[in-house]
């Protein structure tokens, strides 16, 4: 079969811009947004929020830093951060709940990173001097690690309820929280009102080139603002990338159902495939699977790569493959018929 370009399936953050958002953005209202006079930003700001019923929203460059903001604001040095051992705030973001916030992290030992109230009752700190004072737990919903694995709602509700018990703030690492509530019953309100702040990445699944949006209270938006621009991320004519995040969350959510049932067809193809041991369960766009015994994960990375179809390494003897926006129908039964004939000698 005979395909127009490389299969990219490392990363849902590799789409480029369509051509109607490249528009949007070329035509975006623009100013300065450290003055608070940038039209497009502030529209898209204000948007965010009302789609998830907070009261603001704040743009940020990346998802860590908009998960960086939330856990400087809701902690003070020597707190703790209760998370799941799999969670990207502790493995994938620099070391920068320490770094940034001089905290410490209680992780658990969670179901593909999805760990129970009961759990987090008992993890709090007591009330002694001997322990961090535990002021935090954050859940990151789909769970990347756990390949795009859903939050059971009445989990996150039970957590939610813990948090308020013991005066803990609860955050949503949602990076990719509209996958998930493309397969669930929730709506982006529901998790407004369960969360004290939700970070969402625009340019992973909804395809915009840059850019995550941190929402909560004026109080917290407010204080995130200041420490933006102490992280140095305060920015100029933002507004061009805000034009971006508003067409994205626009035309770009209804369609992730696409992006799932082609991670399916992937996920159920591999596991029929010799060189392939396990594949992890598929819930929306993010297939892990582990290597079967006699291969290696650079001997199938290279004759993937042979064949015009990138993914990436996971971890010591695992392979992801994210579908999105850049990859349709035609590049999934390519991808299909090549994994069938990989190591067909052997």
């Amino acid at each position: 079969m005979n395909i127009i370009q490389t299969v990219d399936l490392r990363s849902d953050t590799l789409t480029k811009p369509t051509p109607a958002m490249l528009e949007a953005m070329f035509n975006a209202s623009v100013g300065d947004d450290v003055w608070g006079e940038d039209p497009s930003m502030n529209a898209l700001e204000e948007k965010t929020a009302d789609i998830f019923g907070h009261e603001a929203a704040l743009f940020c460059t990346s998802g860590i830093m908009s998960n960086q903001l939330s856990i400087k604001v809701h902690t003070v040095p020597g707190d703790e951060v209760i998370c799941d051992r799999l969670s990207h705030i502790y493995n994938y973001e620099g070391g920068g709940i320490a770094l940034n916030s001089g905290a410490s992290v209680r992780l658990l030992n969670g179901d593909n990173g999805r760990f129970t109230a009961k759990e987090v009752l008992l993890n709090i700190n007591p009330d002694d001097v001997h322990y961090p004072h535990t002021s935090l737990v954050s859940v990151e919903n789909t769970v990347n690690k756990g390949g795009g694995a859903v939050w059971d709602w009445n989990e996150l509700k039970a957590i939610g309820e813990v948090c308020k018990e013991n005066g803990l703030k609860y955050h949503l690492d949602g990076a990719r929280i509209f996958n998930a509530l493309a397969v669930t019953e929730q709506t982006c309100e529901d998790y407004g009102k369960l969360f004290d702040s939700i970070s969402i990445c625009l340019s992973k699944g909804l395809g915009a080139p840059v850019g995550s949006m941190l929402t909560g209270s004026k109080e917290f938006i407010k204080k995130a603002r200041r420490f933006r621009r102490a992280f140095g991320g305060g920015m100029r004519q933002a507004g061009y990338l805000a034009a971006a995040g508003v067409y994205a969350l626009d035309h770009h959510i209804d369609r992730l159902v696409e992006d799932h049932s082609r991670a399916k067809l992937l996920a159920d193809n591999l596991a029929t495939q010799t060189w392939v041991r396990e594949v992890v369960p598929v819930e929306t766009n993010i297939v892990i699977f582990s290597i079967a015994d006699g291969f290696t994960i650079s001997q199938i990375l290279n004759a993937l790569r042979e064949k015009d179809i990138l993914a990436a390494q996971f971890g010591t003897d695992s392979i992801r493959m994210v579908t999105h926006l850049d990859i349709n129908d035609v590049m999934i039964e390519y991808a299909m018929t090549v994994f069938s004939q990989l190591f067909v000698v052997m």
